[in-house]
This record gives C-alpha cells, structure tokens and sequence, in this order.
C-alpha cells in the first residue's frame, strides 16, 4: 500500500472515529438533558445540554456543518453564555473552598457547563480540513469520560448519599 493510500485510510477512520464521537456525545448531552426534567431549574439546564446534544448529532450525521454560518452562531452564543456561567459557578465553588465538586450541586453542573463548552470547542472547526490524530484522540478521551463517571456514580450508591433528592431520581 502506498504513502498516500495509507494516509487516505487513516485520514478514513479518524473521520468515522470522529462522527462517531459526536453521536455518542449527542446521546450524553441528550441524557443529561432528559434527567434535568425534576431539577428545580429545568428548563435552564435542559437548553444547557439540549443545544450541544443537537448540535453534536449534526456533526455526527454531517461533519462539514461545523463550517456553516448557523451552527458556528449557535455554538458561540453557547460557548459564551456558558462561560459566564462557569466562571460564576467557579467563584462560587473557590469562595466557599469546595473541594469535592461532585458532592455539591454547584460543582456537577460547572463541571457539566465546562464538559460542553471543552467539547464545542473541540468541534469548532472541525468541518475545515481532515480531523487530526490529536483531534480524535483527545475526542475519544473526553467522549469516554463522562459514561464511565456517570456509570461510577451510578454502581457507588454511597457517592451519592448526600445528593438532594432530585439528583437521585431521575436514573
């Protein structure tokens, strides 16, 4: 096989490496949004998670959408909002020395902000030219991570003693 073979056929398999990362995610932000339904501000985080998941899914099914005028607005504006959010939910976390953020509601949902605002980061772009092995490495890394934390969380019942209660019955 030549040079140029072996790079189309690697350039391949990162692209489906890479989509399929993005549906997997879209699934995540689309779980994360259904368990916030009994969540006493739903309807904020819903459009919190509910925004990447869509947008995740249309990277999945078309990777070049990165690159349309839409899909870069939305994302910005998501991007930005969340930012703001995260460095208001990280004071907030700082101020009162929190250190297991997981315990405390402030600390799940800044850490869920900052998972979607690191993920549409990483997809910015992405459309423009053939996705890199760091791309797809780092992608594969970030897209594992929070189904085996939720997965943790969910067999270590104990980690989860001192939730409010609608942390604890949506799944």
């Amino acid at each position: 096989m030549g040079e140029v073979s072996k790079a189309q056929s690697t350039g391949t398999w990162l692209f489906v490496i890479w989509q399929v990362c993005n549906v997997f995610m879209s699934l995540f932000f689309a779980l994360a949004t259904y368990v916030q339904i009994n969540d006493p501000d739903a309807g904020l985080w819903m459009v919190g998670y509910g925004v990447p998941a869509v947008l995740c899914a249309f990277i999945g099914l078309k990777p070049h959408v990165t690159e349309t005028l839409p899909w870069r607005r939305v994302a910005d504006l998501h991007v930005m909002i969340s930012s703001a959010v995260i460095a208001m939910l990280g004071w907030t976390l700082y101020k009162e020395r929190i250190t297991q953020i997981f315990q405390q509601e402030e600390g799940r949902e800044f850490s869920g902000l900052m998972l979607t605002v690191v993920w549409l980061l990483l997809c910015r772009h992405s459309g423009r030219a053939p996705v890199g092995m760091l791309r797809v490495s780092t992608a594969v890394a970030i897209t594992v991570f929070p189904f085996v934390a939720w997965l943790y969380y969910y067999i270590n019942k104990e980690l989860r003693l001192n939730w409010p209660s609608h942390c604890k019955t949506a799944i």
